[in-house]
Formats: C-alpha cells, sequence, structure tokens
C-alpha cells in the first residue's frame, strides 16, 4: 500500500449532489447580489450616489477594507462599477450552468476567487448599504466554495467540514445572541410582535402575526431547538448530519415564506447541504437522484484525488482553522458579537439576528408638495414617495423581493428606530429635491413624475397590522398613527 493511499479517505464521494447545489446555488447568490449593486449602487454610492465613493475613497487614502478601487490604474467610476457588475454576473451564470465543473479539479477555484475579489472590492466603499451580514457571509462562502472542486475530482471533505463550521457559527452564534441579547427569546414572547416589525414584512407576514399566542410560542421554541440544538447533528455521522441539515433547511424556508431577509436565508439553505449526502437524497427522494454529480448518476465517481490536490486544500484548510480562533471565542463569549468580521477580507466571521426585539412598528414617511408656499400649503397638497418594499400607502400588501436585497428601504427601517439627520437621508432630501433620476428608479412612485417638489416634509407614524373587521371595512392592510412632522426642506 503506497504512504498516500489514506488521503482517499478525504474525499466525500458521497456529496456530489450537495456540491452542484452549492456551487451553483451559492454562484446564482453572487448573481443577484452584482445584480442588485448594478441597479443601486451608482444611486446611493456612485459619482453623484448619496454617499460617493470617490469622496469615500480620497478621505480614507490607505485605510478602509481592500478595494481595486484604490489602484492608481483603476480608480473608481460608475462606467467601472458597472463592468465589474457584468463581469461577476457573467461568471456567476457560468457556474450555474455548470462550465467550470467540467474544466480540471482547479478551474473552479479561479472563478469563485474572482467573483469573490470583485464584490469584496464594492463591499470595501459600500460603507451603511452594505452593513449586513449577508454580505459577509457572501464573501466568507465565495473564498471557499471553489475549493470544492471541478467534476474531476470528488468533493474535498475538509471544506465540508469547514462549510459545517460556518453553519455552526451562522445557527448557534444567532441562537446564542438571542439568549443573551433578549429576556423576550428567553420567556417565550419574542415572535409575538416580530412578524409585524421586522424590517421588511412579506405577502404572508400579517397573516403569520395573527396567528394565535400559542403559535408564537412555538415559533421561538423551534428556533432554539434548531439553533442551540439540532444544529449540533450536523457534525454526527450518516445519516443524522443530513436530517440536523434538513432541519435547519425547513426552518429557513419558514423565514423565506414569512420576510425579506435578501439572501440570508437562501445562503445558508445551501451552506447546510455541505451536510447533506447523496445517500440521504436518494432515500429522500425514493430512488436515483435526477441530474447532478455521480451519487445521481449510479456510479462511484472519479479515483481518489491526487496528492497535489490534498496539499492544496490542507494549506488552504489550515489557513481557515487559524482564523477561525477568535470567531469561536466569539461564540461561548458574554460579550458575543454579532455579524462581525475579524479580518479585512470577511474570512471566517461571526453571525446572528435580532438580538434584541423590537415591539412597535415605526416609519418615516417623505412628502412633497409643488405649492408655490410649501409653509403654509393644505395638507391636500402634500403627497408621500413611496418605496418599493417598506409599508406607506396603509392599502398596500406587502409584498415579496427577497432573495433581492432592496438596500434603501432596508435603511429607512433602522432610520425609523432612531429618526435623526443621517448623511445618506439628508443627502436623499437634497435628491428628491432637485428631482435626481436616479433616486427616482428607486421607488415605486414618485408623486410629481420628476419634477422637483417646491419643499419635503418628513413624518412619522406608528404602524399596525389592520384586524380582520378592519380590512373588511376599509380594505386596509396596515392602521397607522400619526406622530408628527419630524422634519421640513
Amino acid at each position: 500500500m503506497e504512504w498516500t493511499s489514506w488521503l482517499g479517505l478525504l474525499d466525500g464521494h458521497d456529496y456530489t449532489i450537495a456540491r452542484e447545489v452549492i456551487l451553483r446555488g451559492v454562484a446564482a447568490v453572487f448573481v443577484l447580489a452584482f445584480l442588485s449593486t448594478l441597479n443601486q449602487f451608482p444611486a446611493l454610492l456612485g459619482e453623484r450616489g448619496l454617499l460617493p465613493a470617490p469622496d469615500y475613497l480620497a478621505r480614507t487614502a490607505g485605510r478602509g477594507g481592500p478595494t481595486l478601487f484604490r489602484w492608481r490604474l483603476t480608480p473608481y467610476s460608475d462606467r467601472l462599477l458597472r463592468v465589474m457588475c457584468l463581469v461577476g454576473m457573467l461568471l456567476g451564470v457560468s457556474v450555474m450552468l455548470g462550465l467550470p465543473q467540467q474544466g480540471p479539479a482547479w478551474s473552479t477555484i479561479p472563478v469563485f476567487l474572482l467573483m469573490w475579489v470583485l464584490y469584496l472590492s464594492i463591499h470595501s466603499v459600500g460603507r451603511t448599504f452594505y452593513g449586513y451580514g449577508w454580505e459577509s457571509m457572501l464573501l466568507e462562502c465565495g473564498a471557499v466554495v471553489g475549493f470544492l472542486g471541478s467534476q474531476e475530482v470528488a468533493p474535498p471533505l475538509l471544506v465540508l467540514w469547514f462549510l459545517r463550521w460556518m453553519l455552526l457559527r451562522l445557527e448557534f452564534g444567532a441562537g446564542m445572541i438571542k439568549i443573551r441579547g433578549d429576556s423576550a427569546w428567553r420567556d417565550l414572547t419574542a415572535m409575538d410582535h416580530h412578524h409585524q416589525t421586522q424590517p421588511m414584512p412579506g405577502p404572508l407576514s400579517r397573516f403569520a402575526h395573527r396567528r394565535p399566542r400559542w403559535w408564537h410560542r412555538l415559533e421561538v421554541l423551534g428556533s432554539h431547538a434548531v439553533q442551540l440544538g439540532a444544529i449540533w447533528l450536523i457534525l454526527l455521522p450518516q445519516p443524522v448530519a443530513s436530517i440536523g441539515a434538513s432541519l435547519v433547511i425547513l426552518s429557513q424556508l419558514f423565514l423565506v415564506l414569512t420576510g425579506n431577509y435578501a439572501w440570508l436565508n437562501w445562503l445558508t439553505i445551501l451552506v447546510a447541504f455541505s451536510a447533506v449526502s447523496d445517500s440521504f437524497l436518494r432515500w429522500l427522494v425514493g430512488g436515483p437522484f435526477p441530474g447532478w454529480g455521480w451519487g445521481g448518476l449510479g456510479s462511484s465517481g472519479p479515483t481518489d484525488s491526487p496528492l497535489w490536490w490534498h496539499l492544496l486544500i490542507l494549506a488552504v484548510c489550515i489557513v481557515l482553522a487559524v482564523l477561525s480562533w477568535k470567531p469561536l471565542l466569539n461564540l461561548f463569549s458574554s460579550h458575543q458579537l454579532m455579524n462581525a468580521s475579524f479580518n479585512r477580507f470577511h474570512l471566517v466571521n461571526a453571525y446572528g439576528a435580532f438580538g434584541s426585539m423590537t415591539t412597535r412598528r415605526y416609519e418615516v414617511v417623505i412628502e412633497g408638495t409643488q405649492d408655490p408656499a410649501p409653509e403654509t400649503a393644505d395638507e391636500e397638497a402634500w403627497r408621500p414617495y413611496e418605496f418599493r418594499g417598506k409599508p406607506g400607502d396603509v392599502r398596500r400588501r406587502s409584498r415579496q423581493f427577497a432573495p433581492y436585497h432592496l438596500r434603501l428601504d432596508w435603511q429607512m427601517w433602522f432610520l425609523a428606530l432612531r429618526p435623526g439627520a443621517e448623511d445618506w437621508f439628508m443627502a436623499l432630501l437634497g435628491k428628491l429635491l432637485d428631482g435626481d433620476p436616479d433616486i427616482r428608479r428607486l421607488l415605486r412612485i414618485d408623486p410629481f413624475d420628476g419634477a422637483p417638489p417646491t419643499g419635503l416634509r418628513v413624518r412619522y407614524f406608528e404602524y399596525r397590522y389592520a384586524s380582520a373587521q378592519e380590512r373588511r371595512d376599509s380594505g386596509a392592510w396596515w392602521v397607522r398613527t400619526d406622530l408628527g412632522v419630524i422634519a421640513r426642506t
């Protein structure tokens, strides 16, 4: 027996379907992320955006996150940004079509690393509008999943185990943040208001909110059971690991149905597939799994991977293991950080969400008028600007946008929690006064069809879901209480 024969134990021949799901799924999320950037970045952070990226780059000089825009040969421009997004989307589509997977073992690596570099470059200048945990999740996935390799080699178990470690940080980290962060998670009342107060409700959120209290208690218990208990099953042998991953997937699908969290839930589902074996999937569907991977085609797959491939994977995983030390300590720290990165490259991050629950929903509503004297304009002269995702018109049913990310709408939710003169919001009011066409494209309704208003006012409301009787009487989806005007321009 050759001394290298034991390396075959590092090949995951029973995870070929999972590999294709992860590779193609993460690539699809990259496509969505680049599409979101293509459509929104110029208006929010472009040359004439709310927080212009060129100004930020000039102020920070050599500081800040790594980005291609700091290269002298590639200074920021909206045109360059759009080219980068299109290149990223083309790379993602190529993986979705399975093209790099047909090449040599290493062929998936440069494709994903290039998407990672491009998106990291964008993220590093995105600031407020890119400050979400799922952005770091995508970057971490992008830097790692390319090392799952093409179909020339078996999926490397070490990479699959790192993805399980990522899933553990995602789920157990979120569970611990909840337990430590808010007594509502401990007394099982956290979901009494969440479907109504979450950042961007979906079409089923009102239905979920109106379930009885015992249902909301079960939601909290289910969340704790999966995030604090079942998640550890992914570390056990098959088929127990697949069962644990399936419970995570089911819980994430429930969140998909009841809210809009961009690609957070879908990316978690994809990472969970690292613990789902081909054998389990074949058992689940009652026979050979069609389509992807050798496991679905009924063959044993390739022979053991070559030595150079194992050495490459081992080197990568050693680096990731070293970077895992701080996130590991953070998981069990009494001062646990939520959605934190411990390095500039967003590798091996800390995750978590909703450590503090809100019980009331507040909304900031921007209204404009074309009255020549806005100071004395009648109420009928004021008309609201409507956003695509956040509540505004009380008769409008919430829509489904995820996994697409509406960045401006999300920031408006955070603003409503702590109304103030945020730089980006003051710039937004200025753009609306100018009738800026780029900002108009991010809105659902511009009441003046591009014509600049003579004045703006910012109103503050408390929103709640209409009861069944209120909806029958008025057709309203929401009921709101006017809390006054908080700003005028």
